[in-house]
């Protein structure tokens, strides 16, 4: 299915059906501030598995990152951050980045893997942030790749869900996504360190 939301004012009744897929197992593609993303509910095993066989990963080696509403439950799946740099989350957050923490017990139980560490996303993107709040608890996600080498992501929800259909339940067009993937930033030595510079420009 796919499904048209306005990021400036998400239509709650669309949100509410997008949430209902998650609570039933269904896997989505949603726009972010960067590129569109594949995501489920992190309380539902088989969604995750269903998320990693489309990717081609094996889940105790996938990069996943948690899709959050805000920082609020960030101490459920991460040990203790140290206020420094909680003070730079709550600078960049919203926004392009993808953080890396040490992950709490609660993590490896929800993956179903032995990751200690977990990628941390709130993304500056009212439908994406609207689905996590209405859901109650964050989204697993990953971000779809395109063939094409040149266009390293998709970034035309119609497309997408051309090449989607048969193995999502909901694609959201939500407008053209980016092609530049979010900044990574590694937290979990207590510094920061960029992995990977994308579209967020981490300020000092």
């Amino acid at each position: 299915m796919l499904l048209k939301i306005y990021p400036d004012k998400p239509n709650p009744k669309a949100i509410e059906t997008v949430v209902e897929c998650l609570k039933k197992g269904g896997l989505i593609i949603y726009p972010t501030d960067t590129v569109y993303g594949l995501g489920c509910d992190i309380t539902n095993h088989k969604a995750i598995e269903r998320v990693c066989q489309i990717r081609g990963i094996k889940p105790d080696k996938a990069n996943l990152s948690f899709i959050c509403y805000d920082l609020s439950h960030l101490s459920n799946y991460t040990k203790p951050i140290d206020t420094t740099i909680f003070r730079m989350l709550k600078q960049h957050l919203p926004g392009p980045f993808t953080f890396i923490f040490n992950a709490s017990g609660l993590v490896p139980k929800l993956l179903n893997s032995k990751k200690k560490t977990v990628g941390i996303r709130v993304p500056d993107n009212e439908i994406a942030r609207e689905i996590v709040n209405q859901l109650g608890n964050p989204i697993v996600s990953t971000s779809i790749h395109d063939d094409d080498e040149i266009l390293e992501y998709s970034t035309d929800p119609e497309l997408i869900h051309e090449k989607y259909q048969d193995l999502v339940d909901i694609v959201i067009d939500g407008g053209y996504g980016d092609n530049e993937p979010s900044t990574v930033v590694d937290c979990t030595t207590g510094e920061i360190e960029i992995i990977r510079q994308g579209k967020g420009l981490l300020e000092a």
